[in-house]
Parts: C-alpha cells; structure tokens; sequence
C-alpha cells in the first residue's frame, strides 16, 4: 500500500485549523515521517498512524516546525515498543540540533543517525538534493525502479506457473521464453518531497517524473517578494515545478497563517502546474497515487 498523510499544512506557526508540519509515507513496508513539526505525536493519534508504523523519519532542515515534534514521536515510539531500527536522516550542519531534540526524548528506541551533507542516495531508493533556503536544506525523493508486468494470458500459453513465474523473472528465461515475451515494461513510482525553498536547481530534479509531489505553497504570487526575502516559494512556482517536472499531482501545503482563504493559491497554482492536478492538503488528508504510467521514461 502507497499513501500519504497528511498530519500538519502550517508554516512557522499552527493555527486553528492547521497544525504544524507532518507528513507520513506508507511505501510498500516502509513508513517515512517527514518533518514533523510540534504537534505531530496527537496528530498520528487522530490519522490513525501508529507509531509502530514508522521506519524512517526525515528532516529538510532543522527550524522548529519542521523538527520540534521530534522528542514526542521518538518518546511515543519508545512507549509503545518499537523492536525495529528508526533511520533518522537530516542535514549534517543541523546536527547539534537533531542532537539536542533526541537527549529530550525517551531512551529505548533504536535510533540510527543519518546526516548528508551532499546530493545523493541516503538509503535504497532515498535520494536527497539541496534546496534553497536560509538555513542548509535538502528535499528528499523516493523512487521505484522500472520493472516489468507480467501478462496472465501469456502465462498460460506457455505453460508457466507457479515457482516458475518467479524463476523466470529471476533468471531472463525459462525453457525457451523470454521474461519480454510474457510482460510489459512497467515504469516505477516516485514520490517528492519539496519543503522549503526558493526556486532552484535541486527542487527541479526531485519534482522530475514525480507521481505524487508534496511542495510547499507559502506566498501567494502577490506577495512574491515575501517569498523571495524568505526563501520560500509562491503558488505560481509550486505549480510551475510540477509542470516543468512533468509531476502528474501536486499536493500543496505549508501556507503562511496571512491566507484564511486558500482557493486563490490552488487557482494560481493550477495555472502553471500544466496537467498536473493540483490539491491543496488539509490537516489529516490521504492521498493515493495516481495509476502507473504507461512506460518507463516517459512523463505522460
């Protein structure tokens, strides 16, 4: 199962209907909890994610609403028994930080610490990228590798079944078949994950391909000199992010507390974003992912 949940749309501070930040990842077997800001611990509660759940949690970078609800999900975890490894990736310059946040929490979990200080792949299929903010930052992208489907009928003509399905799929052929001649290409998932930033480089890279991209959308286009001052990005680019990145659905979050009515953002957005669709979270959402692309390599 592949879903997001949604825990927290705020920026800097909560409001009365936004938390502050929190995103939860169900990935196949993996939960990855991104930037959980103050809070987050109650609003697992009410999402139903338990804390069992979690297998990694990963910071953009270390301001308070993006880290602070740290010591409560890692004393949650403890309480609860978590017997499995915790992979906590973060910046390397936040490591004081992350150091501080962690002695606060309650002893017992198996914690394992992360930092990168680079681009690159920071777990199996987990890459990070640097994002443009005022503090060192990084958006994280979780990628499937392209595969190939197997195609029942075809199957049955030859006669394979069973253990044999998965010998073929091992070794390229079997008894004469080829694995190309009972398949089709099946092209692998990404997830994106954009917190704060200005436009940049890094935040194009991980947007590329994205089946589902979470970006953030603090500024509206008017106030895009607020945006630029504070390293953040207006509705406009969010949208425009997903299009150059040719992403299929964009999720919006992080609004500043200034908009008591967010429809302008997600019109403004929806505007750039090309064929993406464009949703704006709200505290406790789920989003799927869009069905499979038709071939590896190709964005539509």
């Amino acid at each position: 199962m592949r879903e997001l949940v949604v825990l927290g749309t705020a920026s800097q501070v909560p409001t009365r209907t936004r938390n502050h930040n929190g995103y939860f990842l169900a990935w196949d077997g993996e939960g990855l909890l991104f930037d959980p800001g103050e809070g987050t611990q109650r609003q697992m509660l009410l999402a139903g994610v338990a804390a069992t759940q979690i297998t990694r949690i990963c910071l953009t970078h270390v301001h308070g609403d993006h880290c602070y609800g740290l010591p409560g999900v890692l004393s949650r975890m403890a309480l609860d028994r978590v017997e499995h490894p915790v992979h906590l990736h973060f910046p390397a310059s936040g490591h004081d930080v992350v150091r501080a946040l962690v002695s606060v929490a309650s002893p017992g979990v198996d914690l394992r610490l992360h930092p990168h200080g680079g681009p690159g792949e920071v777990a199996p299929g987990l890459e990070v990228r640097p994002l443009r903010h005022r503090i060192e930052a990084y958006g994280y992208r979780l990628t499937e590798p392209d595969g190939r489907t197997f195609l029942p009928d075809r199957l049955a003509a030859e006669g394979i079944e069973g253990a044999d399905v998965a010998r073929l799929e091992r070794l390229g052929q079997l008894r004469g078949v080829r694995l190309d001649e009972v398949t089709v290409p099946r092209a692998g998932q990404r997830f994106a994950f954009v917190m704060d930033t200005a436009s940049c480089e890094g935040a194009d890279e991980l947007a590329e391909r994205a089946d589902l991209l979470v970006a953030e959308c603090t500024f509206a286009d008017d106030d895009a000199e607020l945006a630029e001052q504070f390293r953040h990005l207006t509705a406009g680019q969010a949208g425009r992010l997903a299009r150059v990145g040719g992403a299929r659905a964009l999720v919006l979050t992080h609004f500043s507390g200034r908009y008591t009515d967010i429809t302008p953002l997600v019109e403004q957005a929806q505007r750039e974003a090309g064929d993406a669709v464009v949703r704006a979270a709200e505290d406790l959402d789920r989003f799927g992912f869009p069905s499979r692309r038709a071939t590896p390599g190709r964005a539509g």
